[in-house]
């Protein structure tokens, strides 16, 4: 089995589009909600809370070519593969094209306002806003399969439509096809874009705040005060590379990718179940030869639903104790579904570089229902890890785990 390590990382997001700008935003502890009052004309929708990315347009060389297949979705993909190339120094270079390359990410549906365009034709019997690239916009891999035309990729394409696991199993697929030598170097994320329609799925399930009038006090992970999820976006992707193959070109390496696991909990389509939770961090660990104390800090899924807050914190507790410390950076980007995997990837191997993890805002009092671990609150918490942990859950009970190693 061959090594694995991180050559390149990008988010964008929230708090912005480059490492140093997200990390000052989460050193602030402020979350960016936003009371959405477009949002107000839907009358069957009870929240008015979301985390757009403000200010994203597609950089100016990109060509009128390129963007005809590429909703937002796909954009935000697009662009944070560009600048993980960048970070990696592999922009433009003959590797990109060769076959040795190749991507694995997701979202949890294509561009919206193209499905929107098909409904109109089902619902009318008219197709006005119809063209050849609608459905290429919409299809459900529209983000891998529009990086992998964008850089000329000849290796694979994964696809990971798997909701709130999207980018985590988009980071997980690409390890194990380098791990076991299908390529050398793989991009690995998930995107999504804000939608109402998205906010309207979670709230028909009683799983949206409804701060509307107190944007910055929502989302509240593990709080028992907490009131439903807040749908954010954003794009994230890392490069990902055989170590030999890395230290052969002189790669800068960030972390090491040491495990990974997906499962299923086989039970619920909505509700999270406890047990597979910590079977999948088991297993996650038993991939990177590890015991449990090995582990200096998990990255929470953290939705500040009741079910998942409850389920995933048990499952934590039942198999770390309560040593561990842990935080979720959804308090302050929301739900970036299809993103949250590989943004929260990307921030649990800034953080460990930085010797310091940020808190959960707004955790205030954390639900006696909840797990007992090390909740880090306040301004965050001064640590130097060996190992972190990344849990990613969603609908359909699809569970990952992704464990990184410190690069010395």
């Amino acid at each position: 089995m061959r090594r694995v390590v991180v050559t390149g990382l990008s988010g964008i997001c929230a708090l912005g589009s480059d490492w140093p700008t997200i990390e000052a935003g989460l050193r602030l502890c402020r979350n960016a909600s936003r009371r959405m009052s477009a949002w107000d004309k839907y009358k069957d929708l009870n929240t008015r809370l979301a985390v757009p990315v403000a200010n994203f347009e597609p950089p100016t060389h990109w060509s009128r070519k390129q963007l005809r297949s590429m909703g937002r979705v796909s954009q935000l993909a697009v662009r944070a593969a560009e600048l993980a190339l960048a970070d990696a120094g592999l922009l433009g270079d003959p590797l990109v094209r060769s076959g040795r390359m190749g991507v694995a990410c997701g979202s949890s549906i294509g561009s919206t306002p193209d499905i929107s365009d098909f409904a109109q034709m089902l619902l009318a019997g008219d197709a006005p806003n119809l063209n050849a690239n609608s459905y290429v916009r919409m299809m459900p891999h529209t983000t891998g399969a529009n990086v992998g035309i964008f850089f000329g990729l000849r290796g694979r394409i994964i696809p990971t439509s798997t909701a709130c696991t999207s980018g985590s199993q988009g980071v997980g697929f690409a390890y194990e096809a380098i791990k076991h030598g299908y390529q050398d170097v793989m991009l690995g994320g998930g995107a999504e874009e804000l939608c109402p329609s998205e906010a309207m799925a979670f709230d028909m399930l009683y799983a949206t705040s409804r701060r509307n009038d107190e944007p910055s006090t929502t989302p509240r992970p593990y709080d028992r005060d907490r009131d439903g999820l807040v749908i954010g976006e954003g794009g994230g992707m890392l490069v990902l590379e055989e170590l030999e193959h890395a230290q052969a070109r002189g790669a800068r390496v960030y972390a090491e990718v040491v495990g990974f696991a997906t499962n299923s909990d086989g039970s619920h389509i909505t509700r999270p179940e406890e047990e597979t939770m910590r079977i999948v961090m088991e297993l996650a660990l038993h991939s990177a030869g590890i015991a449990p104390a090995a582990i200096g800090y998990v990255n929470g899924h953290g939705t500040a639903t009741e079910h998942g807050d409850i389920a995933e914190t048990r499952a934590t507790a039942a198999l770390f104790g309560s040593r561990i410390p842990l935080s979720s950076q959804k308090s302050y980007l929301g739900h970036t579904l299809g993103a949250c995997g590989a943004l929260e990837s990307m921030f649990s191997i800034q953080m460990m570089r930085a010797d310091w993890f940020a808190p959960t805002v707004n955790l205030e009092n954390v639900d006696p229902r909840c797990g007992e671990v090390d909740y880090i609150t306040g301004d965050g918490r001064r640590l130097q890890v060996e190992f972190v942990m990344n849990n990613n859950f969603a609908f359909g009970g699809v569970n990952t785990s992704l464990v990184f190693r410190r690069w010395r």
